[in-house]
């Protein structure tokens, strides 16, 4: 890896007189603070100023680099020290630094198979797996703020991506229930709309629940709670719905997951009088003047949940939580979420707003591993014993963790994520048709890392398990039907009887 780097200091005053001192302090950082970061057992590499002229005020400066002290670092660290020894002797300092070149090589471990483009660079040339950039439009600020490193990352990482797309998840079946007599062969979704329980939302990828379906999804989450989570001392928390987009960035959902938000913008005012206009329009076309709503809006900086895990590993952003509290064990069951589906949108099971119980917990290896068996056995309960479902659990890793390299550690297979799936008959036949994954159980490190989560003495990991109500419906009713007389007796029990629904003429 390799940096050149042309830069311009500016001062705050004229500096020709003084360029004796400046070569000096130039000097002596070649052989001290532009080596430090070297190994020990590294004789020579670091960054060096291997050239430097003084105009006016402005100082130009060439530096060379190896990996091991980056020619960005190298200018930060060469502008402190200038600023201080200038400042104390001549009573100047250093008010700007401008990038006129920035040329840096390095070597990928693949060749890319399509271009490359990125913000932030001039110019990407790749020669077979070297890759040589150009940067020049970086700012001070954002040189601080690591976006060289950044972007090398990202190079690397477009590449791996190339040798990623259309590869599936590893799927490994751990366990599967005894095949069901199959009694039901419709969709469930089609069924529930043809008698009115459900009906299509007023936007995309939503649904209305009648009484009949709103009380099928309200006994699934009662049987969560009760079942599942209650019992192993989950407690409930209520959090927002609207996230912003610095929380997205802390979990990797802002850069994971943009094309699927949905976005939230707050009016530039409340003042009615500027929105009079606006409402005149409303009034007369009865239409919204798209335009003029834009006009009025700010652009957005937060976005509906996608997932209520973020807010709550927000919530305890930076803090350390008292050994006796471990494992954090808690749940959200208030805000929906949201998802732009576009063309992947089916039935209830694939929408753009669903309900799910979002249990996080937080503790040791140990205790969440422990949590991890806890959880299973309870599932296996309500889906064998209260269900009754035909289904199976895989072990999983999902084709983005694989290529970020965030697989098991050492192949510990306690870590990761575990999917329950469940056979829709009306799909065909159980060993050609898509298995609907309808329950995971994921436990990792990530999180608590990301937003700096400690306890008083151990190292935390954490963990999640979205139990969603349309999913888990889809799965019972595929197999069961809408006729209560074939629903198991365990699931009448804490069903009741069915509401009257709506009348409609």
């Amino acid at each position: 890896m390799e940096f050149e780097l042309e830069a311009v200091l500016s001062f705050s005053g004229e500096i020709d007189e003084i360029i004796d001192d400046i070569s000096k302090v130039i000097s002596a950082a070649n052989e001290d603070i532009l080596k430090r970061g070297i190994p020990k057992n590294v004789e020579s590499g670091g960054a060096s100023v291997v050239e430097h002229s003084v105009e006016g005020k402005d100082l130009h400066v060439k530096i060379i680099s190896d990996r091991y002290v980056r020619a960005h670092d190298g200018i930060v660290r060469l502008r402190k020290k200038l600023s201080e020894d200038m400042g104390k002797k001549h009573h100047v300092g250093v008010r700007d630094v401008k990038i006129d070149q920035y040329q840096i090589r390095f070597e990928l471990e693949d060749e890319p198979k399509k271009e490359i483009k990125l913000p932030f660079v001039d110019n990407i040339k790749i020669d077979g797996k070297e890759c040589e950039i150009s940067v020049s439009s970086l700012t001070e600020d954002q040189l601080q703020r690591n976006f060289v490193d950044r972007i090398i990352n990202r190079i690397k990482e477009k590449v791996h991506h190339q040798y990623y797309e259309g590869k599936e998840e590893k799927w490994e079946l751990v366990w599967e229930s005894k095949k069901k007599d199959i009694i039901w062969n419709e969709d469930p979704t089609e069924a529930m709309e043809e008698r009115g329980w459900i009906k299509k939302g007023p936007t995309k990828g939503k649904w209305f629940y009648r009484p009949q379906a709103a009380k099928i999804l309200k006994t699934m989450e009662e049987i969560a709670v009760t079942e599942v989570l209650k019992p192993l001392g989950f407690e409930e928390i209520i959090e927002s719905i609207m996230v912003p987009f610095d929380v997205w960035i802390d979990t990797g959902h802002m850069e994971g997951i943009p094309n699927e938000a949905y976005y939230i913008s707050e009016p530039r005012t409340r003042d009615p009088e500027e929105w009079e206009e606006m409402i005149d329009e409303i009034k007369i076309s009865r239409d919204v003047p798209i335009e003029k709503l834009d006009q009025m809006t700010t652009a957005p900086r937060a976005g509906v949940c996608y997932a209520q895990c973020p807010i709550i590993y927000w919530s305890l952003k930076n803090r350390t939580i008292s050994d006796n509290s471990l494992p954090v064990l808690i749940f959200d069951k208030t805000s929906p979420s949201a998802r732009y589906e576009s063309g992947g949108r089916h039935g209830i099971e694939r929408v753009d707003e669903f309900h799910r119980i979002e249990p996080v917990y937080i503790g040791t290896k140990e205790q969440l591993i422990d949590l991890k068996e806890k959880l299973i056995e309870r599932y296996k309960f309500v889906f064998e014993d209260i269900l009754e479902l035909e289904w199976r659990m895989a072990n999983v890793t999902p084709f983005y963790l694989q290529q970020a390299g965030e697989e098991e550690e050492d192949g510990e297979t306690e870590l990761g994520t575990v999917d329950f799936e469940a056979y829709l008959p009306y799909r065909g036949s159980r060993e050609e048709s898509e298995w609907l994954e309808f329950q995971n159980l994921s436990l990792f490190k990530k999180y608590t890392d990301s937003f700096n989560i400690k306890s008083q003495t151990k190292e935390l990991y954490s963990g999640c398990t979205g139990i969603g109500l349309e999913r888990w419906a889809s799965a019972f009713l595929a197999q069961k039907g809408l006729d209560p007389e074939n629903w198991p007796e365990e699931f009448i029990k804490r069903f009741g009887d069915m509401p009257k629904g709506i009348e409609l003429l």
